[in-house]
């Protein structure tokens, strides 16, 4: 059966202080038209990985606002999984074809899962590769659909999209993160372009008190008073771990004593995170200034937290990246980052803001070394970064987005566009 993630209703008055009272009563307006209404978000892990963060954080308020919303996770077995890692890697570029028996064994589990979901719901969010046939085999069973899809798929494989699409074809919207992720081969849907955000009453992302953020990194064995350098991201060959190993080694060269800490989320529905972790273990063996740490080796949102708020720099050297959330999540912290220019990662840092950009190790190299050796520069870049992101990527503005979609696809008028005209939108950083 799908499982229900247990989540209790939390109201948004919690973050006026935050984004201020308007923002607030804009995210209850769009509330209205949903209420009395049963929404599901259905996705493939409880744990791990950036949809299970959003979940976590979105289900709360939407049942906060009065609608009733459920997440649900759907079950599955090492063979299924390991195929929709192969076309999630696919759609994000990978080369090769998904044989016949594994298009068969995704259809058949699928077809297992879609006789699972109750036919209660009036709209019904599906997200990424893992659950995507379902609407196509369960039927409308009464209700909308939208597909959200999380990954990079400015240039996917040919045939991998062109085994998706006719599973999408009947979605009533499909939403990706930025516009030059949409596909031309699904141009004739309905498309919506909406970005993720962060969550700053997570305990991933409150602001911890300096001395306990250092007791909890000096615990995961760093030396206080050395430079600090993380990656803090899922253990995927996107994310470039390796990559950051080696351009680790050679910032070491240049600011002798700093360190390294690469702190892995495993996720149930990525088998290939399994792997990447043991490359990285031997990589790294014999290497004391590095330090690879897991959330099933007691790494969780506080230990994340404190990484993200006192290392002098994070990297993210993605070379696909959807958006990217430890991004965002570090520069609330005012913490800069070097990042790959990789999907909605610019998005997060336009110039002068944050951090900076990079296209290779060589780069990445020079960049992470001249903050290092300018504390101030890195500081104010920080600042700059923490101000955008709680202009355009807090959680707030990622629920009203969400809301008014729905309220559009059911055919609800929303409550601001009957009093007054709607405001106009920035649609890049939506």
């Amino acid at each position: 059966m799908l499982q229900r993630v247990d989540v209790a209703p939390r109201a948004p008055d919690g973050y006026e202080p935050i984004v201020g009272t308007g923002v607030v009563e804009a995210v209850r307006s769009a509330a209205v038209p949903l209420q009395g209404l049963r929404v599901a978000h259905v996705n493939a892990t409880a744990y791990g990985g950036g949809v299970s963060e959003l979940l976590r954080s979105l289900v709360p308020l939407y049942r906060g606002l009065g609608i009733d919303c459920e997440w649900l996770v759907i079950p599955g077995t090492p063979r299924f999984f390991e195929v929709t890692k192969r076309l999630h890697n696919a759609l994000q570029g990978e080369p090769g074809r998904l044989s016949r028996r594994a298009r068969d064994a995704y259809l058949e589990h699928s077809r297992a899962v879609a006789s699972m979901l109750e036919s209660r719901y009036d709209l019904i969010w599906v997200h990424d590769p893992q659950p995507a046939a379902l609407r196509h085999l369960c039927g409308a069973r009464g209700a909308r659909w939208i597909w959200r899809c999380h990954i990079d798929t400015s240039e996917p494989n040919e045939s991998a999209l062109r085994f998706l699409e006719p599973l999408l074809e009947d979605y009533d919207a499909l939403v990706f993160t930025l516009a030059e992720f949409v596909p031309p081969l699904l141009g004739d849907h309905r498309i919506d372009v909406i970005a993720p955000a962060i969550d700053p009453l997570n305990p991933k992302n409150m602001q911890l008190p300096v001395p306990l953020a250092d007791r909890i990194v000096e615990w995961a064995g760093i030396e206080l008073g050395r430079p600090l350098v993380s990656q803090i991201s899922r253990f995927d060959p996107w994310k470039d771990p390796l990559g950051v190993i080696a351009a680790y080694r050679r910032i070491r060269e240049r600011a002798p004593g700093t360190q390294l800490a690469l702190l892995g989320q495993m996720a149930l529905d990525d088998p290939q995170g399994w792997s990447m972790y043991r490359t990285i273990l031997n990589e790294t063996a014999g290497d004391p200034e590095i330090h690879v740490l897991t959330n099933f080796t007691g790494v969780g949102n506080l230990e994340v937290n404190a990484f993200q708020s006192r290392s002098d720099v994070v990297l993210q050297k993605s070379l696909r990246e959807g958006f990217g959330l430890v991004v965002a999540e570090t520069l609330w912290k005012e913490t800069p980052v070097v990042a790959g220019r990789a999907g909605g990662i610019p998005l997060q840092m336009p110039p002068g803001t944050g951090g900076y950009l990079v296209d290779d190790v060589d780069e990445c190299v020079e960049r992470t070394v001249a903050l290092l050796a300018d504390p101030d520069a890195g500081a104010a870049l920080g600042r700059a970064g923490h101000d955008h992101i709680g202009r355009h990527f807090l959680i707030t503005r990622l629920l009203q987005d969400e809301l008014e979609l729905a309220a559009s696809v059911l055919g609800r008028e929303p409550v601001a566009a009957l009093e007054s005209p709607a405001p106009q939108r920035d649609s890049s950083v939506r």
